[in-house]
């Protein structure tokens, strides 16, 4: 296992524990000289707070742990790829390389559907996309496949089941 899995693995686990608790499975950790500084996950739902990304939650506590705003020595993995606020925040927190798992074709901004790295910004990390991407994906997928069948089972249920009433 290469080190960009070891701590995929680690933001996959963190993902998990966001889709046991509902919310979509997004995890991410921060790693400074080899070391996590930083975890996040998913909290949206939970905290009804559209702040509360996985890349946020980790830039936060390793900015706590480390003593200041500039991560320049840290690198950040993430099983989904930032979404546009995700990514400012990776800029202003001079993540020095971004390692992200799926790609995302609805708000991903580091290349998928826009690229804000290529802006011209006063910061650009390295960008390694893939890191155990099909696991990642496997893990969403899997995630809204559960919620679309709890959903159709919830419609039938307030609808009395499907059955003709008379």
């Amino acid at each position: 296992m290469t080190e960009a899995e070891k701590y995929m693995k680690a933001a996959l686990r963190l993902a998990k524990k966001a889709a046991d608790e509902g919310e979509v499975p997004v995890g991410c950790v921060v790693v400074c000289d080899g070391v996590i500084v930083g975890r996040g996950r998913n909290r949206r739902e939970g905290k009804k707070d559209a702040l509360c990304h996985a890349e946020l939650e980790a830039i936060h506590k390793a900015c706590r742990k480390l003593g200041g705003w500039r991560l320049h020595r840290c690198d950040l993995y993430v099983t989904l790829e930032p979404c546009p606020m995700c990514t400012g925040a990776i800029i202003n927190a001079r993540i020095r390389t971004l390692y992200y798992g799926a790609p995302d074709p609805k708000a991903g901004s580091c290349g998928t559907l826009t690229d804000l790295f290529s802006v011209g910004y006063n910061h650009r990390p390295e960008v390694v996309a893939g890191v155990l991407g099909d696991e990642c994906a496997e893990q969403l997928r899997a995630f809204f496949r559960a919620l679309r069948a709890r959903k159709r089972a919830e419609k039938q249920a307030l609808s009395g089941g499907g059955e003709a009433r008379g």
